[in-house]
Order: structure tokens, then C-alpha cells, then sequence
């Protein structure tokens, strides 16, 4: 009789490719990434790092009711996105909007999300940063924990029946390993063989929930073993580690009908959200740790410069256009005109009905009698 043991002996290796320093560890084997591949990724990810930093700032300023950062994990959402093809569906949780920057989404669209304005895709139905679009396959962020990953394996298999040469790219944090729809989502996956790539954020907190109260097993990448679904741990602050690893994973996932699950070790260094102080339940010092010395920006840009692709001059001219542009956006967003009410009661039924009419007309009424109690730039 032998039982088997709740936990290997040793643990699953990490996958990296470039040391502290930005160089390549020797005998590393890796995807090979041109030039403008790599200038273009090194861009976004300073696009998306400013772009938080503004952006948060907005929030503390009271000009936008909410926000949440991607700092520390700009490698993941870039390099990934660099990995895969405009073809392939994205389905996100809610801190990856680099993958969308990637494709082509404009810093106008994002300010216009996140102000909720008359040009937002959403029409000002959603949060801040609940980004979606049909254009870029990127599903709309829904903030509930892990209820995408199922609608992934969906999405991948509905791929498979019509033979399309893509995929399907769903992330989640730690935290979303304890839901049933992780597990679910994994043996669905198995079971019907859907090219779906799983990319686990581990960031170390889910909120205010350490990974030593998360789960007992060795990280998540152990999970995928238990459902037949193959699996990775990558260095999740190693842009080119995370760029090999997810276009590996997409050849197998869809050369071999396959699902992949990616744990991707990183660090939250922002707070949660903007609802959120995380020096409330973690040391000051470990947060400045992880950003002076694991920042994985400055990690790639010590690499790209090592191939003389980049230099100083070049960096200080994309951070002051960059900044540029992402002022301007918010600028134009926040003055622009709100969707109308109307916007309200439409794209639910081909035919309002009477209870809804009631409701619209109500609240038309409502705003008449109370002018001063509504915003003066929604269009009635």
C-alpha cells in the first residue's frame, strides 16, 4: 500500500533567461527576438508604466472614480502579447492591458474607458479599466475572480470546431486558483483538448491574501499536472523568458490541440486598486525591494542597450513623448460629453419593454425636478 505524497521533494524549477542584470544566463536557450520586436515591446512596457502613473494619479486627483496599476508585471502582459497573434482571442482578468496596448488599442481609447465618456466603447456602463474590444479580440474585463476561464475554454474550442489556425489566452492571478471555475476550466479544457493557454499571474497576494494562505501545493504550476493539462513556471519579470515560454505554449497549443498552463512568478508592486493600502499588510521595505532591484522594465532595457539598441538619449526622448501623449488623452476624454441616458435602457432587448420605458421615463422625469442633484454633461 503506498499513498502518494502530498508534495514532491523538490520543486518545480523556474524557467528564466536573463539574470538580475539583463543578461542572458550562459547556455540559455530562448525564442530569438529581433530588433524592432524587442524596441516595440521595451516601448509598450514604458507606455504602460507611465500610463499607470498618470493615470493613478487621475484617480487620487478625483477626476476618475477608480483604477488599478500593472506595476511589476509589464514583462507579463507585453511579452506575451508579443508571443501570440492578433488572431488569437484574449481573455483577461483585469491587469493586462498591455496586451491590449500591444494590438493597437490608442491611449485615447483607454482615457475615454476610463472617464466613462460618450466615446467609450462600453458607453460609461462599466468601471474604469473594464477595457474590451471586438477589433483587438480582447473579451470585456469583468472584475469577478476567475469566471472567465471557463468562457476561454469555450471560446478555444468553438476555435478548434471551425479549424481556425488561433488560440485562446485567458489570465488570472493566484487568487483565482481557489476558485471551482480554475479547476473547472482545467478539466474542461483537458477533457475537449482546447488550444487554450492558461498564463497564472503570481504576483504573491491575492488583495490582501498571501500565497502561503492561498495554497499548500508548490505554486500553481503543479495544478495543471492533476487535470492532464502540460505546464511551465517562467520568471514573470524576465520579458524574454515569458516571450519564448507563451510562443512555445501557442505552437503546442495549436499544432497539438492542446492546453497549456503558464505560472508566471512575479510581484504586485502597486497596491491592489486605488480602494487599496497595501502597506496595511505588507513591509514597506519588501515592496521597495521588488521595485528598485526585480523592476522588470529596467531588466529589458539593460538587455536591449547590452545588443546597442538602445541608449540614453532614446529613453528620455520616449518617456517625455509618452507622457505627452497620455496627458493629452486624458485631457480630451475628461472634457468630452457624457453617453446619453438613453444609453441606459438600450442593447439588452431588440424591443424595450414596458417596465423599462417606465423606469427611462421616471428618471427623465426625476433629472427634470432635480437638475442640481445630476451631472450637467449627460445629455438627457
Amino acid at each position: 500500500m503506498r499513498f502518494i505524497s502530498e508534495s514532491s521533494e523538490e520543486r518545480i524549477p523556474c524557467y528564466r533567461v536573463l539574470d538580475d542584470d539583463g543578461q542572458p544566463f550562459p547556455d540559455s536557450s530562448f525564442v530569438k527576438v529581433s530588433e524592432g520586436v524587442a524596441i516595440k515591446m521595451y516601448n509598450d512596457m514604458v507606455t504602460l508604466q507611465t500610463m499607470d502613473t498618470i493615470f493613478y494619479e487621475a484617480q487620487r486627483q478625483g477626476r476618475i472614480s477608480f483604477y488599478l496599476t500593472t506595476s511589476g508585471e509589464e514583462a507579463i502582459n507585453i511579452a506575451s502579447a508579443a508571443a501570440i497573434k492578433n488572431d488569437d482571442f484574449v481573455v483577461p482578468q483585469y491587469r493586462e492591458p498591455g496586451v491590449l496596448l500591444w494590438r493597437g488599442f490608442s491611449m485615447q481609447e483607454f482615457a475615454n474607458q476610463c472617464f466613462g465618456n460618450k466615446a467609450d466603447y462600453g458607453k460609461g456602463r462599466q468601471m474604469p479599466i473594464h477595457y474590451g474590444s471586438n477589433k483587438y479580440n480582447y473579451f470585456t474585463v469583468s472584475s469577478t475572480i476567475a469566471t472567465q476561464l471557463p468562457h476561454a475554454v469555450g471560446a478555444a474550442y468553438a476555435l478548434k470546431m471551425d479549424r481556425k489556425d488561433a488560440c485562446a489566452v485567458t489570465y488570472f492571478g493566484d487568487g483565482g486558483t481557489s476558485e471551482g471555475d480554475f479547476h473547472a476550466a482545467l478539466n474542461f479544457s483537458a477533457v475537449t483538448e482546447a488550444p487554450v493557454i492558461f498564463i497564472c499571474r503570481n504576483n504573491g497576494w491575492a488583495i490582501s491574501t498571501p500565497i502561503s494562505d492561498q495554497f499548500r501545493s508548490d505554486g500553481a504550476v503543479v495544478k495543471g499536472r492533476a487535470y492532464g493539462v502540460r505546464s511551465i513556471r517562467v520568471d514573470g519579470n524576465d520579458a524574454l523568458a515569458i516571450y519564448s515560454a507563451v510562443h512555445a505554449a501557442r505552437e503546442m497549443a495549436i499544432g497539438e490541440g492542446r492546453p497549456i498552463l503558464i505560472e508566471a512568478l512575479t510581484y504586485r508592486v502597486g497596491h491592489h486598486t486605488t480602494s487599496d493600502d497595501s502597506t496595511k499588510y505588507r513591509p514597506v521595505d519588501e515592496i521597495e525591494w521588488w521595485r528598485t532591484t526585480q523592476d522588470p522594465v529596467t531588466r529589458f532595457r539593460k538587455w536591449i542597450e547590452s545588443n546597442g539598441w538602445w541608449n540614453g538619449d532614446i529613453e528620455s526622448e520616449l518617456r517625455s513623448s509618452v507622457r505627452k501623449q497620455i496627458l493629452h488623452a486624458l485631457q480630451e476624454a475628461e472634457k468630452a460629453e457624457k453617453p446619453p441616458i438613453s444609453d441606459l435602457f438600450t442593447d439588452v432587448y431588440d424591443v424595450s419593454p414596458s417596465n423599462l420605458r417606465e423606469q427611462e421615463h421616471s428618471l427623465r422625469e426625476t433629472i427634470k425636478k432635480h437638475p442640481q442633484d445630476y451631472p450637467s454633461n449627460v445629455p438627457i
